[in-house]
């Protein structure tokens, strides 16, 4: 996970809602715009793109959301946002789509005032569950 100390706070609902949301909007409110904005936003394309059984928690110090093995994680910085799928591959993927980001293990880095588009965010989060599938079907689970 990141190297660098995330900004600390918390704000907003998850897909199913856990008193665990209620520190990522404390997270959220803590952190100063632009970057809340960006980081909101994030949250709401993640959300939609999530099963309703998926539930936020903080991991790490940052915002997360969990589902049936998958995790995904977003943060702001002093310099920038990231988020970070939990996957290699996923990030493999959309390496074209995010030419115009810093990509290093594991992170993908944007500006605190432009996040990532609300498709391929979509695009990453399914295509992160498609992949745990795939594992959970390869090995039995």
């Amino acid at each position: 996970m990141p190297k660098k100390k995330a900004i600390s706070g918390n704000l907003g609902r998850s897909a199913k809602a856990t008193d665990s949301s209620k520190d990522v909007d404390r997270y959220l409110a803590a952190v100063p715009e632009p970057a809340r904005g960006t980081l909101i936003t994030i949250r709401a394309n993640i959300r939609s793109a999530m099963p309703p059984e998926a539930t936020e928690a903080i991991g790490y110090g940052i915002p997360m959301f969990k589902y049936d093995g998958v995790r995904m994680w977003y943060a702001a910085f002093s310099k920038h946002c990231s988020l970070f799928p939990g996957s290699l591959a996923v990030i493999a993927a959309f390496k074209n789509d995010l030419k115009n980001c810093q990509i290093s293990k594991g992170t993908i880095r944007f500006p605190v005032d432009n996040p990532l588009s609300a498709t391929l965010v979509k695009k990453m989060v399914k295509a992160r569950i498609a992949e745990n599938e795939r594992k959970k079907k390869a090995t039995g689970g």
